[in-house]
């Protein structure tokens, strides 16, 4: 069996996931035939000339896509490489094709099912995933794991167990949607901003937004991120890391802060395809390496405008809301074609209104818990490098851990030993409940009325 691994990581030969495809060939060298493709550095060249990748893609059993997780998804580099192979006559249907990914566990899973879902567009034959932390490869225990992969897929070929795309109904044909909203008196104090990709020909996107901003309480401006001149996606090279300076010189800290965050909501309003949006959106994510682990959008509201099937696309809803939650920003919702679009758009206008007006404020649940720990202990242990994060980190006190409470942790211990007692245990039967109810009363004991009066 010919394996093709498509290295996507925009770093080339000195990737750290691809050292991990490295090791599979060489601890199983007589298994099958293995060749790299390195797309991610040759992205740009493989935009002029596909020629390179339908050769290796036609002389492939089987293609790993082996990539560093950026930003919730996979890098730009391989959302891009992703549209350029649709867009080729190369055949990939009846290949198999499996995965290989590291990053710090950070919406690995989110990732995986993006690449997984446009596989399995591509006719693919989906067998599985390799999520690896970044340093995996370097313990003994890691390099089992990776072996266990590899031949759960050598034994997943030979038995024939895989997953093919389901058969779907066409999408059904939607007419353009027509700007219908009246435009809403306009009060000053606050700044809106739509950021976008939607091009010229993208009417229906190009409706929805004119008719958010028209019922919209506040001005908003739009900001399309095709107009932006990047010189290329993000190289995952942490020098924003520590310096808080990106190696491309071309303004984009400059555009993103002057023209997106400094406004007090951000709308975000894209078209589906390949399971997200076009690739110049990712390009954009990416670019905001730094930006996912410093939370400078805090407190801000936030929400999306979003044509197509959005209700099919459950591994991209948990994209849009992990965002928000994430970043500590209000999310406001989402405003779609589905149904009534008229009436999702004036929804969505008005909740971010009502959201800025209150300075309303959301908790996290787990997706932004989770992710707001993992990358905590990231910086926190590479503090050495990523300098920049790490300052942020202290400033912002986002260093909350848990073994610091010390306090805490001494009561849990004596009241740990108390409860070893047999006499205190017959004591305490059944009464656990009300001595933790006890602080709580004394919160609502304090707790005065408070009137609202309910929004026009």
């Amino acid at each position: 069996m010919k394996i093709l691994f498509v290295n996507a990581s925009p770093k080339g030969e000195r990737s750290v996931t691809l050292q991990t495809a490295r090791y599979i060939s060489k601890r199983y060298p007589n298994a099958c035939e293995y060749s790299v493709l390195h797309a991610g550095a040759r992205i740009k060249a493989l935009e002029k000339d596909f020629t390179e990748a339908e050769n290796a893609i036609n002389a492939a059993d089987a293609i790993i896509f082996v990539y560093p997780v950026y930003t919730f998804i996979a890098p730009y580099q391989l959302h891009r490489f992703i549209e350029l192979t649709k867009d080729s006559e190369v055949s990939c249907k009846g290949k198999y094709c499996a995965q290989i990914l590291t990053s710090k566990h950070f919406y690995d899973v989110t990732a995986m099912k993006y690449v997984e879902a446009n596989a399995l567009d591509l006719g693919m034959r989906y067998l599985g995933a390799l999520s690896a932390d970044m340093e995996d490869l370097r313990s003994e225990e890691g390099r089992y794991e990776a072996e266990c992969f590899f031949e759960r897929f050598l034994f997943d070929v030979a038995k024939g167990n895989y997953t093919e795309a389901p058969s779907h109904a066409p999408q059904a044909a939607r007419p353009v949607y027509e700007p219908t909203l009246a435009e809403a008196k306009k009060s000053d104090g606050k700044d809106v901003v739509v950021v976008t990709n939607a091009t010229t020909d993208d009417v229906n996107l190009r409706n929805m937004i004119e008719d958010f901003a028209n019922a919209c309480a506040y001005p908003v401006r739009v900001v399309n991120v095709r107009d932006f001149p990047f010189k290329g996606g993000c190289l995952g090279c942490f020098n924003c890391a520590i310096s808080g300076k990106c190696v491309y010189n071309d303004g984009f800290e400059e555009f993103l802060k002057n023209d997106v965050q400094r406004a007090d909501a951000i709308v975000y309003a894209f078209t589906i395809s390949d399971h997200y949006t076009h690739s110049s959106f990712k390009l954009y994510d990416d670019r905001q390496f730094c930006n996912g682990h410093r939370t400078v959008t805090a407190g801000k509201v936030t929400g999306y405008i979003i044509s197509g099937e959005y209700s099919k696309e459950a591994n991209l809803r948990m994209i849009v809301e992990a965002r928000a939650n994430v970043s500590g920003m209000y999310f406001a919702g989402v405003a779609g074609n589905e149904g009534d679009t008229a009436k999702e758009l004036a929804a969505l206008a008005k909740t971010v209104r009502f959201a800025l007006d209150k300075g309303l404020r959301a908790p996290q649940n787990f997706y932004g818990v989770g992710g707001t720990k993992i990358f905590r202990d990231l910086v926190y242990t590479m503090q050495g490098i990523m300098q920049a994060d790490h300052a942020f980190y202290k400033a912002h006190g986002v260093y909350d851990f848990p073994q610091k409470k010390r306090g805490m942790i001494l009561a849990m211990k004596f009241l740990g030993l108390l409860m070893r007692s047999t006499a205190v245990q017959k004591k305490m039967k059944g009464q656990m409940t009300k001595y933790m109810l006890m602080p709580y009363e004394k919160v609502l004991a304090k707790t005065t009325p408070k009137d609202v009066a309910l929004p026009e």
